[in-house]
């Protein structure tokens, strides 16, 4: 398991493929599931999305064809009923289910346009992940937790708690690398098994982020205090040590250093 996490650390992060990732990673919690019938779906979406939209050129209507694919042929939305299940972000439960969180959902959405050459990118807005389609100069931004709707200026506002700004800043400002994305997929399971008091989950899950996503500094502070929780302290110094490697941010760096320093002492 911690072999093929790393070896995702090593890919870069453009060949990442999102969709095949999240279900590796979906997969280290569900070890007895075959997944050949999961790449079949994702299979079956692309021909499908070939089939309807076969020349779509402009991104509304690379959007209006993903909407109707993956909730109108698929059945894929998000869950507000049990927004906090785990499953919502494991993605073959996700698919089993047809219910989802904003990431897992958005996922699907940016790695079905990938596969027809569309561009399309992952953004990371104040609580909620949202999709854009398109080239900047042309793109709009979708929500697959809605089913794919095109959210008007009014709700980008208030997701921003601004007015919405151009689509460009949009770019500049929250696409997220693939990478992040799968963080952001585990995080979401993490703090949520914490919060329930699994704390031995939360701290498994942060292991793994750290084994294929290094640079994640925040992860390994939150792998640190849980390793302390579980009295761990080698283990918390590692953690800390790896994090002072890839922060640059120096007030950040003096207080690992000050923490390093506390535990050397006790």
């Amino acid at each position: 398991m911690q072999a093929n996490l790393i070896q995702l650390g090593l890919v870069e992060d453009e060949a990442i493929a999102l969709d095949e990732a999240a279900l590796a990673l979906a997969l280290l919690d569900n070890p007895e599931t075959d997944l050949a019938p999961y790449h079949q779906l994702l299979a079956d979406v692309a021909s499908r999305l070939r089939s309807v939209a076969p020349d779509a050129r402009t991104s509304y209507e690379q959007a209006d064809a993903l909407s109707l694919v993956l909730n109108g042929d698929f059945g894929f939305v998000g869950d507000s009923e049990t927004y906090d299940d785990p499953a919502n972000a494991d993605l073959i439960r996700v698919i089993d289910r047809r219910w989802g969180l904003p990431v897992s959902l958005s996922i699907l959405y940016v790695s079905a346009a990938r596969r027809q050459g569309w561009t399309a990118n992952v953004l990371d807005v104040p609580g909620h992940v949202l999709v854009l389609i398109g080239e900047p100069d042309g793109a709009i931004v979708i929500d697959p937790f809605r089913g794919g709707v095109i959210p008007s200026s009014e709700q980008l506002g208030a997701l921003l708690s601004t007015s919405a700004p151009p689509t460009s800043q949009i770019v500049e400002v929250a696409a997220m690398p693939n990478r992040a994305v799968l963080v952001r997929l585990l995080l979401n399971q993490a703090t949520r098994a914490e919060a329930e008091g699994r704390g031995r989950r939360a701290l498994e899950l942060y292991v793994r982020i750290t084994a294929f996503a290094p640079d994640a500094g925040h992860a390994w502070w939150q792998r640190a205090r849980l390793e302390l929780v579980d009295h761990d302290v080698t283990g918390a110094r590692r953690s800390l040590a790896a994090m002072l490697e890839v922060t640059r941010d120096p007030a950040v760096r003096a207080t690992i250093i000050e923490t390093l320093e506390s535990l050397v002492a006790s």
